[in-house]
């Protein structure tokens, strides 16, 4: 290894500049790589900087702790970030209004299709009660995901795993999906990105316009309060039917 960058490693390893340095180089070349491809979607900015960060820590042998200790800085943005999304909404409330049913009934349908298909198939597989707690909630955002799993018995880490995969690989195929439907219109297609795959879809809907970001950032807003309130409601009515 070449010895300036050496003693570079060595400096960022003995900081918390480590992750953050590690997460904001992953996400550029991530991006860079996806530019290049015409953004595909299979070539998502986020699912190549995972993998990246991954291998890295893997064959640097460096634990997550250390890492996160940098990352935490990129974490805490995504509050402000996500607070954020309500500008872009607020320029889109008069379209807001003359879709306001139609929203609302997508919403539901959404949100219950997201629980019952992952419970009921994880059942079907003979997945544990645990397990199947974890995945409840596994189409809304991280934090919000978390703690549903955390209060209803779930394990909080795996519903982590399964959020990010879920907002992976909605982002990845809700345009070959949406194409197949022949939906056009930009805040409906955004608005189901962000039903599906929370702040990942939100991030690649706002790539489209910003009329299908605002939308979206709806999606994931209101499907995370939708979730937190039918997982509990659904687990009691699955308990009293077993």
């Amino acid at each position: 290894m070449n010895p300036r960058i050496n003693d570079v490693w060595v400096y960022l390893s003995a900081t918390p500049l480590l992750g953050l340095t590690m997460t904001l180089l992953a996400y550029q070349a991530a991006y860079w790589v996806y530019r290049r491809a015409g953004f595909n979607p299979l070539l998502n900015p986020v699912l190549l900087a995972v993998a990246m960060l991954v291998t890295a820590l893997h064959f640097t042998d460096t634990p997550y702790a250390t890492y996160f200790d940098g990352a935490q800085f990129v974490h805490f943005l995504l509050g402000p970030a996500t607070v954020a999304l309500a500008v872009p909404l607020y320029l889109q409330f008069g379209r807001l209004k003359t879709l306001a049913l139609p929203l609302i009934m997508a919403l539901l349908a959404g949100s219950v299709t997201a629980i019952v298909s992952a419970v009921g198939i994880a059942w079907l597989l003979g997945a544990s009660p645990s397990t199947l707690l974890s995945l409840a909630p596994k189409s809304v955002t991280t934090p919000i995901a978390m703690g549903i799993a955390e209060k209803l018995g779930g394990i909080p880490s795996l519903t982590a795993v399964l959020v990010m995969f879920t907002g992976v690989s909605g982002a990845v195929m809700a345009k070959y999906v949406l194409d197949g439907l022949r939906i056009t219109d930009h805040g409906v297609r955004g608005f189901a990105a962000g039903l599906s795959a929370h702040g990942i879809g939100t991030a690649r809907a706002f790539q489209v316009s910003e009329q299908a970001g605002a939308f979206a950032g709806l999606g994931m807003g209101l499907n995370g309060l939708v979730t937190a309130l039918l997982v509990p409601l659904l687990l009691v009515i699955w308990r009293w039917f077993a």
